[in-house]
């Protein structure tokens, strides 16, 4: 299998209810989205696993309303990160079958994680805000 990833990655957490919803996702996925399924698997997998009612204040969970900028560009956004059924990106919320939703999840305000587009490019984000 291709990394997709650098090296060096932030430490991330996941709850143990998103950890086994996202595992099911990424399997499903394996076939149709082959990159982007590796790559949510690869997280899920270096995650560390916490309890639901653990309380992490800036924490991307699934729901969470995260604002986040593309280190390339200085660009803010904000986007409510969903399961594949519920993605809108009309509406702002984005799967996290994509690869930025992927990149995004487990992570925490103030880190940075990059990694390889399926185009072949480098991305990078930064958590700016996690709500909810």
């Amino acid at each position: 299998m291709t990394s997709y990833l650098q090296p060096e990655l932030p430490p991330i957490a996941i709850t143990r209810g998103d950890s086994e919803k996202l595992s099911r996702i990424a399997d499903a996925a394996a076939e149709r989205f082959p990159r982007t399924a590796d790559f949510l698997a690869r997280e899920i997998e270096r995650a560390q696993v916490i309890d639901d009612i653990e309380i992490h204040p800036g924490l991307v969970k699934m729901g969470s309303r995260v604002t986040f900028r593309d280190d390339a560009t200085g660009q803010e956004r904000t986007v409510t990160l969903v399961y594949p059924p519920d993605a809108d990106v009309t509406e702002g919320r984005i799967s996290v079958l994509t690869p930025v939703g992927a990149a995004l999840i487990g992570l925490s305000v103030g880190q940075s994680i990059e990694w390889q587009t399926p185009s072949g490019s480098r991305r990078s984000l930064t958590v700016l805000n996690a709500e909810g």
